[in-house]
């Protein structure tokens, strides 16, 4: 398998996270994927396995879960977008999520909330 670009990667996440397709959309991210969400440096999720228990029990069982991509900015191996998350309560998030990608899958994870 050819290793994926930083834009690839998260291009098949995002695929993936809208299709609520968790083995797919854990097939983006590396084994020690790591989570933040800022200003905290605490990890919100360390591990693939966390991932795909989270994911799968938290996440994708909303049937309206999406994202909608507003911009997304690619710098060497990080890659912003800036997301509204529509279907996890009667309102959209708009957030911002920062991804770095290490050997072709993502390791790390900064959420950034709007708020």
């Amino acid at each position: 398998m050819t290793m994926m670009t930083p834009l690839q990667c998260v291009q098949l996440q995002f695929e993936a996270y809208n299709a609520r397709d968790l083995p797919r959309f854990l097939s983006a991210f590396a084994e020690d994927i790591s989570s933040f969400r800022l200003p905290d440096m605490t990890p919100l999720l360390a591990g693939k396995a966390a991932y795909g228990e989270f994911y799968g029990k938290e996440r994708f069982v909303h049937a309206g879960l999406r994202a909608e991509l507003v911009n997304r900015i690619a710098l060497g191996n990080t890659v912003i977008d800036h997301e509204v998350i529509h279907g996890l309560g009667p309102e959209p998030i708009e957030t911002a999520i920062m991804f770095v990608i290490r050997d072709g899958l993502i390791a790390q994870v900064f959420a950034i909330p709007a708020k």
